[in-house]
């Protein structure tokens, strides 16, 4: 059996409807995570009050 390389392959930006995944950097144990953006799904209005009957 051949040994498995040291390094990963650079994975490109995952994006989809509302999210985006990036691949991070190994850190010195050779982790290599992932970090997810998520974009808003509604807008925020500000609350104004009824007008009184």
């Amino acid at each position: 059996m051949s040994d498995q390389p040291k390094t990963r392959p650079k994975v490109p930006d995952g994006k989809a409807a509302y999210v985006t995944t990036r691949q991070k950097e190994p850190n010195e144990k050779g982790f290599v995570g992932y970090e997810t953006e998520w974009d808003p799904w509604q807008k925020e209005v500000e609350y104004q009050t009824p007008k009184k009957p």
